[in-house]
């Protein structure tokens, strides 16, 4: 006679929910990771950025609403973020240049993620840190060599991260950051861009 402790399964032990960590809500993260993915028209996000010029090479851009989620949002606050050039480019250095930005929307992008990514896994971040650097050759901007391209010819990231995790662990949170992050890959990739202008009737007259 088999006994009831035989033909009873033994009860699986129910996962213990992923608490916050690394200043992340991750049981928020993975309830909208999952709500995505049972709706992926929720996925579809619209961004904004409004600029004005101000003087020179200074200008002033404004973040303040996007759309996503099915629906319009609005920032908790109106993000502005000046730029210029320095004075060696002949600006008046009242903010960081434009392509100064693209580092820190690297840099930024990617930290993110590893923040994300650390929680998800349960592992807890002590630091990170990371140097972005681009080269430019100034002959494509000023428009002396056809050859050489405006932009940025080589990027560079390094990080410096610690954790309670193996070095492998830590290293591999870097990496699937990098696989998933949105800068990276529009400037790895490439995006379309289209340019529209309008002008104003003043301008005519003049």
């Amino acid at each position: 006679m088999t006994s009831q402790a035989n033909t009873l399964e033994t009860p699986r032990a129910a996962k213990t929910p992923r608490a916050p960590r690394n200043g992340v809500n991750t049981p928020v993260l993975l309830a909208t990771i999952n709500a995505v993915a049972g709706q992926p028209e929720l996925a579809q996000f619209r961004f904004r950025a409004r600029s004005e010029w101000l003087s020179g090479t200074h200008s002033r851009s404004t973040m303040s609403d996007f759309f996503g989620a099915g629906g319009e949002h609005v920032h908790k606050a109106a993000y502005t973020a000046d730029s210029d050039h320095p004075a060696v480019l002949c600006g008046a250095d009242e903010g960081p240049t434009p392509v100064e930005y693209l580092l820190h929307a690297l840099a930024s992008c990617l930290t993110a993620g590893i923040a994300n990514i650390a929680a998800t896994r349960g592992v807890t971040l002590h630091r990170v840190e990371s140097v972005v650097e681009g080269d430019i050759d100034l002959l494509g901007i000023f428009g002396i060599s056809e050859k050489v391209r405006n932009g940025y010819q080589g990027i560079r990231v390094s990080f410096r991260i610690a954790g309670d995790a193996p070095t492998e662990t830590l290293r591999e949170l870097v990496q699937q950051s990098r696989a998933r992050s949105a800068v990276f890959d529009v400037l790895t990739n490439g995006t379309p861009v289209s340019l529209d202008v309008a002008v104003d009737a003043a301008s005519d007259a003049a």
